[in-house]
């Protein structure tokens, strides 16, 4: 009797590896969905807009962008988790809801590592303190005891809770000992858009979405968050060069499904991402927005979000932030 029921059982598990892998060889049978959990315009696009186009090109399907933000990426993130794990929706999103967000929130919809599963990195790039042209201050030092001055009354802005530009600007807060007030925003578009205003005075971005500001002189660079200088701005120093050690971190944006699509499924994906990653048109996208090449294995990607969420769990312990 036992021995009837442990070969139906191992029937059972060798039709299910059967199935899935026949599932797997004829995928995609339809069109694809990619989430972006965040506001249209903001960083993410630079790499969600010409993946979705590379995609369509490698599968014959369309592929089709929603955004789905709120809540720090959480809302179109956990969307994607929940999701049938059948590899026809995609998440594109900055690293915020898969490694910052858990330290942040006293309750979680999903787990970033638990319930989605890594395909690759697309983009890496550093952080800029930026400050509107009214700020009469040209370096860090300046802009320090411009801040000192105001009594704690210096609202500084950034593309919403949770993110690595908030994180970033928390960090800066705590290392240099400053007193200011964080204003967060659905994304880096309408952050920027206060900014230019004159609104707020002061943000943190990603090189992607700032630089064009940057370039037309409607914002100045203090600094950016590398180890090194970026080299769309050559001249604005790193934060250690600047005086102020321990102030280094990234924006990352990674492509997710959810966690149980069959390995070949998300194989599949990531062969693709990685051959329209090594494009002259996805090579553009790494020189315009000043990140590496950073396409990776699953597994891989895998280990650097771990260590990742290591890092910003000591950030959050360290500057004290909530969102809760």
């Amino acid at each position: 009797m036992k021995c009837q029921h442990l070969l139906k059982g191992l029937l059972a598990a060798a039709g299910l590896v059967i199935g899935t892998l026949a599932i797997a060889q004829t995928w995609p049978t339809k069109n694809l969905t990619m989430v972006v959990p965040w506001p249209p315009g903001g960083p993410t696009d630079y790499a969600a807009r010409p993946l979705s186009k590379g995609l369509q090109e490698a599968f014959n399907k369309s592929v089709i962008v929603e955004y789905k933000p709120g809540a720090s990426g959480n809302i179109g993130s956990d969307f994607v988790a929940k999701v049938a794990p059948d590899g026809y929706t995609i998440l594109v999103t900055a690293s915020s809801p898969i490694v910052i967000n858990q330290f942040l929130y006293k309750k979680m919809p999903f787990d970033g590592q638990r319930d989605l599963a890594p395909v690759t990195n697309l983009l890496r790039v550093p952080q800029v303190l930026v400050v509107h042209p009214s700020v009469p201050a040209k370096n860090l030092q300046e802009l320090r005891a411009f801040i000192n001055s105001k009594n704690g009354n210096f609202a500084w802005a950034s593309a919403g809770n949770g993110t690595p530009q908030h994180m970033t600007g928390e960090l800066f807060r705590t290392t240099a000992k400053l007193e200011m007030q964080h204003i967060p925003y659905k994304g880096s578009a309408p952050a920027i858009t206060d900014l230019l205003g004159g609104h707020v005075l002061m943000m943190f971005d990603s090189t992607i979405a700032i630089m064009p500001h940057i370039k037309s002189g409607n914002v100045r660079p203090i600094a950016v968050s590398g180890a090194k200088r970026s080299p769309q701005l050559p001249d604005v120093p790193t934060f250690a060069e600047a005086g102020l050690p321990g102030v280094e971190a990234y924006g990352w944006y990674g492509m997710f499904v959810p966690a149980k699509t069959p390995v070949e499924i998300i194989n599949k994906l990531n062969e693709a991402a990685l051959k329209f990653m090594k494009t002259p048109e996805y090579q553009k996208v790494l020189t315009d927005t000043g990140s590496d090449y950073v396409g990776d294995t699953p597994k891989n990607f895998a280990a650097f979000i771990k260590a990742e969420a290591i890092k910003w769990e000591k950030v959050a312990k360290q500057t004290g932030a909530t969102l809760d």
